[in-house]
């Protein structure tokens, strides 16, 4: 099956989700077509996907482009992350591809490349929402980390309802990663059909470590410039560590991911607090600590952050707004807390007890080679696609003369 793969962004083990799904495609034997927009530093993504075996049209969008289409989409009404990908030269070289090659179906990955859905004409099409964002703009705007933050969230929800209802409602199929977007999906638009791709881990990357832990190291990870993670990394510091260091004060935090805000570095004038930025490699900071705690205060979806430390064997500590994407079992394969003072509780019982850290971290390891293999996802997902591709052959059957 021949796939035109539409992404906002190049695919890179950082982005992980059409990465990892794409390469499970190819393994499955289809055959995706690749067209993502690009920067100057996407060059070394860009070259692996194309080492991998991708055709790949890697498309350079400037940021005046960026702007341009932000301005144009929010002036029609469109949402601002939909409007920031529908950028002209992207949909230039759709319209090419279209013009000269013949493709079985269309995957759109993500709301930011949704607005690019009407260049797509009769193909059928999977929309990969990967998460409902309304959900998380309505969540943002109750708890986001400042006040920036919430009043985009609110001016932004209506619109964003809109248009997840209309892209959902115009395309064959739509995936999410958690069962809690999916209803959320399911809300707007309640004929569509919705089903469940969940994200699954790369289980030789995240791995056990071969070596000893930290006695006392509690990671957290994520992309610190995404506004849930901010908030989750100040209420780490700010609200949980405060109640641990009370009774284990040697212990260090690691906060390990790209684009710390300066709110977040501030904390390293405390030598006990660690903000990395960009690391070379994620996996190395979550088998070298001693437990992995994901104190968010919202979010939507499955949270690769809970997922990947799980694969390392890495004990975690989450709270129940993450649960709901999984089915794990709490108190076997991962600790969940209710609030701060858990939090802090479970942590201290962690450290104090390894029997306590190698039995919780085993079962989370088990439970992700269990059900978060990326093969399977991708098995869902191609489900999805001879779906797409047999109810657009019924309707054009219905529609012939």
């Amino acid at each position: 099956m021949r796939v035109l793969f539409i992404t906002p962004y190049v695919p890179s083990p950082i982005r992980v989700r059409p990465y990892e799904l794409l390469r499970a495609l190819a393994a499955a034997g289809m055959e995706p077509t690749i067209v993502c927009a690009a920067t100057p530093d996407d060059s070394a993504a860009i070259d692996r996907l194309r080492r991998l075996g991708f055709v790949t049209h890697a498309v350079p969008v400037a940021t005046h482009e960026r702007l341009m289409a932000t301005a144009t989409g929010a002036w029609r009404g469109l949402p601002l992350q939909a409007a920031y990908g529908a950028v002209a030269p992207l949909a230039h070289r759709i319209r090419d591809l279209l013009a000269h090659e013949s493709f079985d179906l269309a995957h759109i990955e993500h709301l930011r490349a949704a607005a690019l859905r009407p260049l797509l004409r009769d193909l059928p099409v999977v929309y990969d929402a990967v998460d409902c964002i309304s959900l998380l703009l309505e969540r943002t705007r109750r708890a986001g980390p400042d006040l920036r933050s919430r009043i985009i969230a609110a001016v932004e929800l209506r619109r964003t309802r809109r248009f997840e209802r209309r892209i959902c409602t115009s395309v064959a199929a739509v995936a999410v990663t958690s069962r809690e977007d999916a209803a959320a999906l399911r809300s707007l638009a309640p004929e569509s059909a919705i089903r469940i791709v969940p994200n699954g881990v790369d289980l030789e990357r995240f791995a056990p470590p071969c070596e000893p832990r930290a006695p006392n190291a509690i990671v957290f990870s994520g992309k610190l410039s995404y506004h849930a993670n901010v908030a989750a990394a100040r209420r780490l510091i700010d609200g949980i560590m405060p109640r641990v260091w009370a009774q284990r004060p040697d212990t260090e935090v690691w906060l390990v991911g790209s684009d710390p805000p300066r709110s977040l570095m501030s904390h390293t004038r405390d030598p006990r607090v660690v903000v990395t930025g960009r690391v070379p490699e994620v996996a190395t900071y979550l088998q070298s600590a001693t437990i992995a705690v994901s104190p968010l205060r919202y979010g939507v979806g499955v949270q690769n952050k809970v997922l990947e430390a799980m694969a390392t064997a890495t004990p975690v500590i989450t709270d129940r707004q993450c649960l709901a994407a999984l089915d794990a079992t709490p108190g076997r394969d991962l600790l969940v807390a209710g609030d701060d003072q858990q939090f802090a509780e479970l942590a201290l019982a962690l450290l104090h007890d390894a029997a306590m850290r190698d039995r919780i971290g085993n079962a989370g390891r088990a439970y992700v080679e269990k059900a978060h293999r990326w093969s399977e996802s991708a098995t869902r997902l191609i489900n999805l696609y001879a779906q797409a591709r047999r109810e657009a052959w019924i309707a054009r059957y219905r529609n012939a003369p």
